[in-house]
């Protein structure tokens, strides 16, 4: 572990060195050499494409284990924020799982406290007793991130992941089969949970941004699980310093992975083209089955896990001989129901709907509801978010000329305690609304 108690006056001794070092291609930032030139332009590019409007204030967060990657990417956008106008805000989550954790996210925080910067230390409650450490815990920080930054209008979060991440994950992803999807690489941007996510450092090494770390006087923290062999990422990291030989290495890998995710991205404006054909319609989507006969099997893979992903949240799809079991029962005319979303034939289309006992539980006012629902109106702290359900329904008498009844029975409807306020997709409402984010189509070119 190095220490970052040290590195506070960091920033200082940054600007000292570079004075007369020249500029950063028009972007009037000190730099010391090519290598943080390219590394400061990386960062600004990535958000300045991003930024709608130049002149409304534009909030980053920026996830901060303490090792070298986040910590530089932290270092870089603290570089640019000010010519650029960015309002920073770094985030821990301390997981809890290495009695170091706490230690290790007090000293990002006196990091951050040293560049000026707020810091936020959040904390994990602990795994389940079953299923695949990692996994949790990634899904766990991306979780509590996105919590972290909707509650303070954060619309935007940088991750520090780096050309040996995406690598690492080819190779996992390869010993696992596969297909596209998973060997097209890590994406640099994306939206989920009401946030938008950015990795502007893929196309770095990790060895660039560490010498980058040193250039300034900054340490950083190593984790020791990146030496356990139990961690499959660990073993592909070995494996990848066996592979160098034959000439199999990160930038190698690098090019492979771009030229697979040109491919994808091509796969998935396809995609979104055929899906203009599916229509939303209060929260549920109504797929003609004649369109539904002549697509071809890829296409109907793909929507169908865009389909159970955009209505229940989840960041992987169903495993592939459910998905070719779903369809194949679509072609027969069945009803099914597959991770908390449910198909049922209706004539000649089929009617896709939230299941009713996979929704989320009640949330208090001003959150995101099952995953996509945003509610707007009058509201207050006794107030709740929870389904409209078969009660709630009876109390809307005109639901009829509003949607399904299988939609609206899991819309979004607004409580205090067991009285229904509102119901802004079953009844009319003046002065409610609710809102999908996003919508379906969207959501394809998003993932």
């Amino acid at each position: 572990m190095c220490d970052l108690a040290g590195s506070r006056h960091a920033l200082s001794r940054f600007h000292r060195r570079s004075r007369g070092a020249g500029q950063d291609c028009g972007t009037g930032l000190p730099v010391t050499g090519l290598t943080d030139a390219a590394l400061l332009e990386a960062v600004r590019h990535t958000f300045d494409r991003a930024r709608s409007d130049p002149a409304a204030p534009f909030r980053i967060g920026v996830a901060v284990s303490g090792g070298g990657d986040s910590l530089a990417l932290l270092h870089l956008l603290h570089l640019v924020a000010p010519d650029a106008g960015y309002d920073l805000h770094a985030v821990t989550v301390d997981h809890g799982l290495r009695p170091e954790a706490a230690a290790e996210a007090a000293q990002v925080a006196d990091f951050c406290a040293g560049l000026g910067l707020p810091h936020d230390t959040l904390r994990w409650s602990g795994p389940q007793p079953t299923g695949n450490l990692m996994d949790q815990a990634r899904r766990a920080r991306l979780d509590l991130i996105a919590g972290w930054a909707r509650a303070r209008g954060i619309g935007h979060v940088a991750l520090g992941h780096t050309a040996d991440d995406r690598a690492e994950s080819f190779l996992m992803n390869l010993a696992r089969a596969s297909g596209l999807d998973g060997l097209s690489g890590m994406r640099a941007v994306w939206a989920d949970a009401g946030v938008i996510w950015h990795r502007p450092l893929l196309g770095q090494t990790r060895a660039a941004l560490r010498d980058y770390l040193r250039g300034q006087g900054i340490g950083w923290i190593d984790d020791p699980s990146n030496d356990n062999d139990r961690f499959t990422r660990v073993k592909a990291r070995r494996a990848l310093r066996a592979l160098a030989p034959l000439g199999i290495t990160v930038e190698r890998l690098s090019g492979t992975i771009d030229n697979l995710a040109v491919v994808r991205a091509t796969l998935t404006g396809v995609t979104a083209q055929f899906a203009r054909g599916i229509r939303e319609e209060s929260g549920a989507l109504v797929l003609p089955r004649d369109l539904w006969a002549g697509w071809p099997e890829e296409i109907r893979r793909r929507l169908l896990i865009c389909v159970i992903r955009w209505m229940n949240g989840a960041s992987y799809p169903p495993r592939a001989a459910q998905i070719a079991a779903l369809a194949a029962g679509l072609d027969l005319g069945r009803d099914a129901t597959l991770a908390g979303v449910r198909f049922r034939a209706r004539g000649d289309h089929v009617l896709i709907t939230r299941e009713a006992r996979a929704t989320m539980p009640p949330v208090v006012w001003g959150m995101t509801w099952d995953h996509r629902w945003q509610v707007q109106g009058p509201g207050g702290e006794s107030l709740h978010i929870a389904a409209l359900g078969a009660e709630g329904l009876r109390q809307c008498p005109d639901w009829r000329q509003k949607g399904p009844r299988e939609a609206l029975i899991v819309s979004p409807a607004v409580w205090h305690k067991d009285r229904l306020i509102a119901a802004p997709l079953a009844r009319n409402e003046p002065e409610w609304g609710a809102t999908l984010g996003p919508s379906f189509g969207m959501f394809i070119l998003a993932h």
